[in-house]
């Protein structure tokens, strides 16, 4: 293995005896290719939300309402039992050998989501899919329905 690019005027050893007088023109602002690139400049990272997949918007650019039910959702979401894939071993995955949303095959170790359906996917899928639509993408029941009946009337009291 060696240079894949080919010299047009001579051999690879050639460049070896590059004159002093090239390196010092680097950054004289003779030639612009030489230049060496503008510094790296950060910008700070602001979350896109994606109300509908045609709509995207800043955070900063959402409602108060809006920013209270993607909380809301977020917090729904995070009440649901997660785990890892592990291929069925114990046999409640024997059927279920891909995500229905990105339409690949779990892998062993895998972070995969329950829904109280008991169907699974992959844990960014159906989190994803969740925070636009809160109805499982196989069956299309209500996630939030089945979620708030598990809690009692107590749980949600201002003394608890």
């Amino acid at each position: 293995m060696g240079n894949c690019l080919k010299s047009p005027t001579s051999d690879d050893i050639s460049l070896l005896h590059e004159s002093q007088s090239d390196r010092a023109s680097f950054g004289d602002g003779t030639d612009p290719d030489l230049e060496p690139p503008p510094p790296y400049q950060e910008q700070a990272h602001m979350p896109m939300y994606h109300p509908t997949p045609s709509q995207a918007r800043l955070a900063t650019q959402l409602t108060e309402e809006e920013q209270i039910r993607i909380a809301q959702r977020i917090g729904l979401i995070q009440h649901l039992p997660k785990g890892v894939y592990d291929g069925g071993q114990d046999g409640s995955e024997k059927k279920i050998r891909e995500c229905v949303i990105c339409m690949l095959d779990f892998v062993y170790g895998d972070p995969i989501r329950f829904l109280p359906c008991m169907h699974i996917y992959h844990m960014d899928c159906i989190d994803d899919w969740l925070m636009r639509s809160f109805t499982c993408p196989s069956c299309m029941e209500p996630v939030d329905a089945a979620l708030l009946s598990t809690y009692g009337p107590t749980d949600f009291s201002p003394d608890a």
